[in-house]
Formats: C-alpha cells, structure tokens, sequence
C-alpha cells in the first residue's frame, strides 16, 4: 500500500483540503472515497484503507470543511461556512470523486459515509444519482421532525447569540448528550463512540478529533438532514445504485438499529432496487474502531466485490 497526501480546492472558494488516497501495490478494482463524520478526520480510516488495498481498491478521502487540517487562514474549527455550506461540503465530495476517476479511468467508484458523512452521502445521492457504483451509509439514522425542528430552532438562536462560527456548549450537549444516556453510568462522555475502551481513549487523544461544534455547523447538518429525509427529494436519486447500510446494534445515532431501519424502508419505497442492511450486535457507532472491525470490513469488502 502507498498513501499520497495531497491538497483539493475546496468549493467554497478559499480553503485547501488535506486529502489522501492509498493505492494498492498491484491492479486496481474498484476506489472506495469515504465521507468522514464529524469531529474526526480521514486519517483514521488507514485501517480499513490497508484492509482494501490488500485486496486491489484504492481508498481515498478528504478532510472536511473545517475538520482536520482543512481550514483557511482565520476560519473555525467545526465549521463548514454560512448559510448554505452544506451544499459545498457536498460539492467537495464530488470534486474529489472527479479526481478519483481521471486517476483511476474505468475503475467503478463507490462511496462511503459514516455517522455526519453518511448524510452527506446521502445528499450527494440526491444531487448527483447515477455517478457512483454503490453507497455504503454507515453510522446513519433518522430523525423525527418534531425533533429536527426543536434542534433548528436552537441552532438559530445559538448562531444569533454567539455567532455561527463560535462553540456553542447548549448545541453540544442537544447533539450529543442524548448518546450518552443508554450507556450510563459512563467511563467517559464519548462511550457511546464504541464498545472498544481503547478506541474511545486513541479519539480523545488525538489533537484532530473532538472539540465543540458551532451553532453554524448544527444548523447545516440538521438542515441537510432535514432536505435529505423528503419523499420527493429521495426518489431522486438513481434506483439503480446498489446501497449498504452498515450499524451498530448499538449505536444510540441510529436508535439502536430503528433509526437505519426507517431510513431503510424510505429508501425502498423511493424506488431502490438493492438495498442491503447489516446490524452489528453489541457494537456502537465506530464500528471501524470496534474489537470486530476486520468482520465489518470484510463484509464491505464482499458487498463491493460482488458489483463489480
């Protein structure tokens, strides 16, 4: 395996994107590019990019808008933009994926989004259907309406309060305090994260992961949520395109498995034609990171294969 670290203009005009991309020593099959979650970075995903390249896919993703190491000069942590920078994080999934085809001409490309990711995935099936082999949505759920329109409305008034681009305490503990609950007591406020002790401790040590989210990037990611989950706007994707659902059994983003089976069926009845949905008993929501990670990728591995 060789991995190339390498810069992509992003589409909001001004920051750089640290990107990166691991090649097999050998024929390439297929390129997996995967959406990271939030409060992380891509580098983490060295693993299941050693996993596949082994077995001839190339693996390539990007640090975030305002995640990692992608940020512009004087911008926040944890925030994509203003109003509306969802749709660039988007766009920059799909600049990278150009990329990954003028590399790797003729090569079938898939996509994998976890937890945040997974929702911006889920966009770029709606805004770009057909351009991608099949979609791997892990760590995704759903979310009540009643529920989106609450979050929404405190994000608008955090964002008036203490500026879009600031941290905000009162956003945190909407987004993520909820996670927490079924777990306690807690060793830590991130065991929802997983069921591996040590994968909890690695995320709070690294400098590049965590932090608090601004009021602005709640807003877009509940907005995009909030976009991606109408009828109308998922029977516009291709139902062509073969999509996995990797979760969790566990996994308090995805209800404990309710939340990806309601996404399931809003799938189905958009028209998807293969939809495949995998639950992982006792596992949380890294399921990467997990004891059983080499079990998770195999079964991605084998979901891929079998459509090439």
């Amino acid at each position: 395996m060789v991995r190339r670290e390498f810069s992509l203009p992003s589409s909001d005009g001004k920051t750089a994107l640290h990107a990166a991309a691991w090649r097999p020593e050998g024929e390439v099959r297929a390129v997996l590019q995967i959406a990271h979650g939030v409060a992380e970075h891509i580098l983490r995903y060295e693993g299941l990019a050693s996993y596949l390249t082994e077995r001839g896919v190339a693996v390539a993703g990007h640090d975030h808008l305002g995640h990692g190491t992608s940020l512009s000069e004087g911008s926040a942590a944890l925030y994509f933009g203003p109003r509306g920078s969802w749709d660039l994080v988007v766009e920059d999934l799909y600049r990278l994926g150009r990329s990954a085809e003028g590399a790797f001409p003729g090569v079938p490309r898939f996509l994998l989004g976890h937890s945040m990711g997974s929702f911006l995935v889920r966009s770029y099936l709606i805004r770009y259907p057909g351009t991608v082999r099949g979609a791997i949505l892990m760590g995704t759920g759903w979310t009540a309406p009643p529920v989106l329109a609450a979050g929404l409305a405190a994000a608008e008034a955090e964002c008036a309060r203490l500026g879009e681009d600031r941290p905000s305490p009162l956003v945190n503990q909407l987004a993520f305090g909820p996670y927490r609950r079924p777990f306690a007591p807690c060793r830590t406020d991130l065991d929802w994260l997983s069921a591996n002790a040590e994968n909890v401790d690695r995320y709070i040590a690294d400098p590049l992961c965590g932090g608090a989210v601004t009021g602005g990037l709640f807003r877009e990611l509940l907005s995009g949520i909030r976009a991606i989950q109408r009828p109308a706007a998922l029977r516009r994707m291709n139902r062509n395109t073969p999509v996995l659902f990797l979760s969790g059994g566990d996994d308090p983003v995805g209800a404990m498995g309710r939340g990806v089976s309601r996404t399931e069926r809003a799938f189905r009845r958009a028209g998807a034609r293969d939809v495949t949905r995998i639950l992982y008993p006792g596992l949380r929501h890294e399921l990467l990171h997990e004891v059983q990670r080499e079990l998770v990728c195999a079964d991605l591995f084998r979901w891929m294969e079998a459509r090439l």
